[in-house]
């Protein structure tokens, strides 16, 4: 956080190609960072996001559908991991569909309006899917270290207060960070040193000393961050030591088999999110906050699906039936469909003949 105190007070100069505003009422777009200048990489940089997007859209949707139809599925962890792909569905469609787009057609522009509402959304769903993560360190916590309390702990009722909680967590957050962000004075122009709008670089536009009560408000959240962060860190000290402990290698890796992937994905998430937000101004540059962000925003989503299902074997088993249930309709729908083509064919007589042979 001192990182970005000190990137704040040192953007008092602006940039050449910032429109000089006495205040944001007069902004009506923002310019957002471009990845980069010449056609030629404009063009690789969307079609390489379109296969991210595309992965992370296929990957997340398969998890959904899959412990949606599987009743096998129908657990506490698996319901969490679904709100987990929620929210990664949600996050990558709040920053990357607009930044293919500017790509594609060569701009750097969003409306103000656009601006907000993705300063608005990426906040939430970045804040659920970190509370998100922290409640499946609890269920990993219960199901290891007090599986006699798992059913009582983790009801199905508990299970919806607890996703509740951190939805409502993730909104009550966005809003009172955009609205503090878009209410103050923007004095250093429109030029947003990301590629999409985040509230740090908007920050850096505000007039001097204006924008210290959103950096308070951002270092509460970090102090309730750095909370869970510790709740996680002591729940998989516990569960390492239970684990451990097991003498069958059977039971070891299963519980290992739920647990690393989990585990894969929060120091991820959180390993690139306090990285980008507390690096040492000296190391800071546009391309290493560009691509820190492309880290913590863009490559999560794309690679949650894959850490998950790598060693969970239910899961597997749950995309591989639902995969030969498609393949078999698909299979028995084209039968059927030149079945009727070859029936149009013949006359009415011979279909008669053919129906009753």
């Amino acid at each position: 956080m001192g990182g970005l105190l000190l990137d704040l007070q040192s953007a008092g100069v602006p940039h050449a190609q910032k429109k000089l505003t006495s205040n944001s009422s007069s902004i009506t777009e923002f310019l957002l960072l471009a990845f980069a200048d010449t056609r030629q990489l404009q063009l690789l940089h969307f079609w390489l996001f379109l296969g991210i997007y595309l992965a992370a859209l296929l990957g997340n949707g398969l998890i959904i559908t899959a412990v949606a139809c599987d009743h096998r599925l129908h657990t506490p962890m698996y319901f969490f991991l679904l709100n987990l792909s929620l929210l990664d569905l949600g996050s990558i469609s709040t920053t990357v569909p607009k930044s293919m787009a500017n790509s594609l057609w060569d701009s750097r522009a969003i409306s103000y309006s656009g601006c907000t509402a993705q300063v608005f959304f990426f906040t939430f769903l970045f804040v659920a899917e970190y509370c998100v993560l922290t409640i499946m360190a609890y269920d990993r916590y219960v199901a290891i270290c007090q599986p006699l309390h798992y059913g009582t702990l983790l009801g199905s009722r508990a299970c919806v207060h607890m996703a509740a909680a951190a939805w409502g967590s993730g909104f009550l957050n966005a809003v009172l960070h955009t609205a503090n962000t878009f209410s103050l004075p923007l004095c250093q122009g429109n030029a947003v040193d990301q590629f999409f709008c985040e509230i740090p670089q908007i920050l850096k536009l505000s007039c001097s000393r204006s924008y210290l009560t959103e950096v308070g408000l951002l270092v509460l959240s970090a102090c309730l961050a750095f909370g869970c962060f510790v709740f996680i860190l002591f729940s998989y000290v516990q569960i390492f030591r239970v684990v451990l402990r097991i003498p069958s290698d059977q039971g070891r890796h299963k519980a290992f088999s739920t647990c690393l992937p989990h585990l894969a994905v929060v120091s991820l998430f959180i390993s690139t999110a306090t990285f980008a937000y507390l690096k040492p101004p000296s190391i800071s540059s546009p391309v290493l906050d560009l691509v820190v962000a492309v880290l913590y925003s863009v490559v999560p989503p794309a690679v949650n699906p894959l850490l998950y299902s790598m060693r969970n074997q239910e899961l597997k088993d749950a995309l591989r039936k639902m995969m030969n249930g498609l393949a078999s309709s698909w299979v028995l729908r084209t039968l059927s469909l030149k079945i009727q083509e070859g029936l149009t064919a013949l006359s009415p007589l011979e279909q008669s003949k053919q129906i009753l042979s």
